[in-house]
This record gives C-alpha cells, sequence and structure tokens, in this order.
C-alpha cells in the first residue's frame, strides 16, 4: 500500500474526496476547525489522500431543521459525515474511515454514537474534474485501490 508520501499530486481541482460534515449546534471557530481537521486527518489516514488536497466543508443547522432521534443522550451532537469519492477503496479502507473520524471528534465532545458517516462511492466516469472532463478521460495521478 502506498503512503501519502509516494502520492503524485492530483493535477486537476476537485479530484479528491469531498466532505461534508453536517451539525446541529455552533461551535467556536477553532472548534470547527478541529471538527474539519479530524475528518479530513481521517481521509489522509485511511485513503491516503495528499494532506494538502482538502475538500471539507461544515455545514451548521438550527436545530430545528436538523431533525434527530429523541433517544439521543445528547441530540445536540448528533453529527452526519457525507464523503463522495471514487470508487475503489477497500473494506478494510472504508472501516478504518469510519472508526478515524469518530475517534477524532471525541475529543471535542461528540459521542461515538451521535456520528455516522454516509460514503458515496462515485465511478469515475460520473465525476467532472479539470474544467469539465470526466475523470476517466485524464490522467488523474493517482489511482484509488487502498
Amino acid at each position: 500500500m502506498a503512503s501519502p508520501s509516494t502520492w503524485i499530486r492530483s493535477r486537476y481541482i476537485g479530484a479528491v474526496p469531498a466532505a461534508s460534515i453536517e451539525v446541529r449546534r455552533q461551535y467556536s471557530v477553532d472548534e470547527e476547525v478541529a471538527i474539519m481537521g479530524a475528518v479530513h486527518g481521517a481521509l489522509v489516514a485511511a485513503f491516503e489522500v495528499p494532506h494538502e488536497d482538502r475538500n471539507v466543508r461544515l455545514v451548521v443547522h438550527e436545530p430545528h431543521r436538523f431533525w434527530c432521534s429523541p433517544e439521543l443522550a445528547h441530540p445536540e451532537y448528533r453529527t452526519i459525515v457525507t464523503i463522495d469519492c471514487f470508487a475503489g477503496r477497500s473494506r478494510d479502507a472504508k472501516r478504518r474511515l469510519f472508526a478515524l473520524i469518530v475517534e477524532g471528534l471525541q475529543p471535542l465532545g461528540i459521542p461515538a454514537d451521535h456520528v455516522s458517516t454516509i460514503l458515496h462511492e462515485i465511478e469515475l466516469h460520473n465525476w467532472g474534474v479539470g474544467g469539465g472532463r470526466a475523470a476517466d478521460d485524464v490522467d488523474l495521478g493517482f489511482t484509488v485501490q487502498v
């Protein structure tokens, strides 16, 4: 398995996984950066995404616009992480990603059972990069077999 240091940086913007984190409470700027960093760090470790290739968004919802189970001990900490990525990662890499996301968010007080991660695997021909070209029509400079 290649390490992040052996990757060739993608020449195409938007060719790395796109992560969206949805939360239902306000955080400080430092906490928001830490939440985004935890998810990005998990992508770097589990999927071997180059550290400098970032595509992470944080969306803060008002609680009345983000319903969740009333059974949660701390519903204000409900967090959904959605990741769009090229298809091809192994089941082990995905399991590691899910675990690392939860581990990275726990120091911020987000309980493990309040985090869901949804992974959308997209075939290269369904992902546009480089000014409107299908990802399978260009040399991305890396493979996704992790």
